[in-house]
């Protein structure tokens, strides 16, 4: 696959009409949705402004690489847009965008398209070629301009491969200054063989070898070998996500962002030249970690470090939970003897003894890394085991406690860390071996024991004691609150916080009822808002009325972030009517006493509730609620 395969003329736009930056993804997602690129405008739509969330991919000099990877996309493609006048997109240098480059991925595919793709990427540093695409007229021409420009491109990499195959050879006795580089982004298809072509070719004009290794959505290419890494002077790591550290303990270190590769390249070289870079120590917390964690505010590093263990604990709830939940519902028909039932229903207890030490660990490894991950997990299942500790009370200390089990691994580690890292070059070697697991676990087993678990087992036995007691008007207030939050930010920490509550009272006690109450708050939002578009055609143009029709689905199936795209563009009208709606179908399940024995699902778990047909109606309520005050609300849509 070449450039020209993925540069399909039909699909370009020549004179791009938007003038913002959320018109211009529209007309580019509109333009690709018509062509049979994409099969869901609203999921591709969500994940390209996922990206953007993360940093602009208005990469600057006017030209903008929006890119997203997901099952919406049928084939490999990339839509080159042209704008006359430029787009303010937030571009990294504040300066308009004039060139567009919309990147679709297809989920799942083989890495042909993605080497087409580290291609097209690469060819865009080229000044030239900018400058002649700015002058382009037809989609001929810019299929010729791409052409001509890889033909020269591939001349050059046959080049640069003899040239790096006779360097090897004589390596050992080159006294040319060599230094190495690893790029990635998140999603590893532009950014990261952007700042791969920047770094080689000003090294090349600097006069200096450079070896890139890239961490793209096609895996690891031109693996650093340990012989490179030795003879470099020094290493520059320009990247957005996590890559192999421990490789580079002892050499000098620069650690930046990935767009720091693309439009400062000379910076890093000539500062890794000058050995600038502090030493990088494997024994220690990743340097590019630190550095993150002091420019994010204390809830930021808290709330990713929850959702690591929240993340990775999720396979565990839902897949137990419907099994559990199956198995109840066959117990009516087949008996509790039965193999069938016994089976499902041990599989789906089996699943759920992991919950909280699969938290607990993935919470200690997002704080310590690998070192806190086996306290963490020992620390979790000590939270979920029943035992007398220093108080009468046989109460476990349950969710809440591995929740503290998880925070306290990580941070021991990381203290232990600090006070070990003086420790002797010669005795290294125990801190991984033999230190921080010992003095790790008995640290946070001494914490769990006299501490955390006697604490949380009381305040654990008090909430199932006050859930089984909760009257009528506070469980309907409790799970109005819950049902609010799923949607104040659809998928953010508040809805985070409520789902996560709603588990914890699940895997403790085993009621279902705030399981009612956030799947129906959740399923809200991206109902009412396809039976707004669908009732009130004129409050959404005709672009939101297509994504729209797809909320049908994510809504019923209790996927709430479909209806982030119409929150980022109206937040005012869709977020309040949603928490409106949501809270009265969360406030309603629990005035009619439903619970749900499953933790996902929606709709098509709703036959497992013990009032299904309740379910429905209590979520078509605030389905109907929040969608009529959307309708009434919002202003005439003026179409672009």
């Amino acid at each position: 696959m070449n450039i020209q395969d993925l540069l399909l003329k039909d699909v370009m736009i020549m004179d791009l009409q938007a003038t913002t930056k959320e018109g211009a993804v529209d007309e580019m997602i509109a333009k690709y949705q018509a062509a049979g690129v994409i099969t869901d405008a609203t999921l591709y739509r969500k994940d390209i402004l996922a990206r953007e969330a993360q940093s602009s991919t208005g990469i600057g000099e006017g030209i903008a690489m929006p890119h997203a990877k997901d099952s919406a996309v049928q084939r490999a493609t990339v839509l080159f847009a042209k704008s006359q006048n430029g787009v303010e997109y937030d571009a990294l240098d504040g300066q308009p965008v004039y060139l567009f480059f919309m990147i679709a991925a297809p989920e799942g595919a083989n890495n042909t398209h993605l080497q087409a793709l580290a291609g097209l990427s690469s060819l865009l540093i080229k000044p030239q070629l900018v400058a002649d695409l700015k002058q382009a007229q037809t989609p001929d021409d810019v299929q010729a301009l791409f052409a001509k420009a890889q033909a020269a491109k591939d001349a050059e990499d046959a080049q640069e491969a003899a040239k790096e195959a006779a360097q090897t050879a004589v390596a050992t006795n080159d006294t040319k200054p060599f230094i190495v580089a690893v790029t990635a982004c998140p999603t590893g298809i532009a950014h990261t063989y952007m700042a791969e072509a920047a770094l080689k070719e000003t090294a090349a004009k600097m006069g200096i070898d450079i070896k890139v290794e890239t961490n793209g959505s096609e895996g690891v290419k031109h693996r650093l070998t340990a012989d490179d890494i030795n003879r470099a002077t020094g290493v520059i790591i320009a990247a957005d996500k996590k890559v192999e550290m421990p490789r580079f303990d002892g050499k000098h270190l620069l650690n930046r962002p990935v767009i720091d590769g693309i439009k400062k390249p000379q910076e890093l070289i000539q500062k890794t030249l000058d050995s600038e870079g502090t030493i990088f120590h494997a024994t220690e917390a990743a340097t590019g970690q630190e550095a993150d964690a002091d420019k994010k505010s204390l809830w930021s590093r808290v709330y990713q470090d929850l959702m690591n263990g929240v993340s990775n604990m999720l396979p565990f709830v839902v897949g137990g939970g419907i099994l559990m939940a199956i198995s109840f519902l066959l117990e009516q028909t087949v008996g509790a003897h039965s193999t069938t039932f016994i089976f499902l229903n041990s599989l789906g207890n089996n699943a759920f003894n992991f919950l909280i030490p699969v938290l607990a660990a993935y919470i200690a490894i997002s704080i310590g890394d690998r070192p806190a991950l086996m306290p963490g997990f020992v620390g979790g299942y000590m939270a979920s085991q029943a035992t007398a500790s220093v108080l009468s009370s046989k109460s476990p200390a349950g969710f809440l406690g591995g929740l503290a089990a998880g925070f306290i691994a990580g941070w021991v580690i990381v203290g232990l860390k600090k006070a070990f890292k003086n420790l002797p070059q010669t005795l290294d070697g125990l801190k991984p071996i033999l230190i921080f697991p010992v003095l790790g676990l008995l640290i946070v087993g001494f914490i769990m024991f006299f501490m955390v678990n006697p604490i949380f087992a009381q305040i654990n036995l008090w909430l199932s004691t006050f859930l089984t007691h909760l009257g009528a008007g506070n469980a309907l207030l409790l799970g109005a609150l819950l049902g609010g939050m799923m949607s104040v930010d659809m998928g953010g920490p508040f809805n985070k916080a409520a789902y996560t509550f709603a588990i914890g009272v699940f895997t403790t006690t085993k009621d279902g009822s705030l399981m009612a109450a956030v799947m129906a708050g959740g399923m809200v939002p991206p109902l009412a808002i396809a039976v707004a578009a669908t009732l009130f055609k004129n409050k959404f143009t005709g672009s939101e009325r297509k994504q729209a029709f797809a909320n049908y689905v994510l809504g019923l199936s209790f996927i709430t972030e479909g209806a982030i795209p119409f929150a980022a563009t109206d937040p005012l009208h869709v977020i309040i009517s949603s928490v409106i709606g949501s809270a009265i179908g969360g406030g309603l399940t629990q005035l009619w006493g439903i619970t749900v024995p499953a933790p996902h699902g929606g709709i098509f778990v709703a036959p497992l509730a013990n009032h299904g047909l309740l379910f429905v109606l209590a979520v078509l309520i605030g389905t109907f609620v929040s969608a009529l005050i959307l309708g009434l609300w919002r202003p005439v849509a003026k179409e672009i």
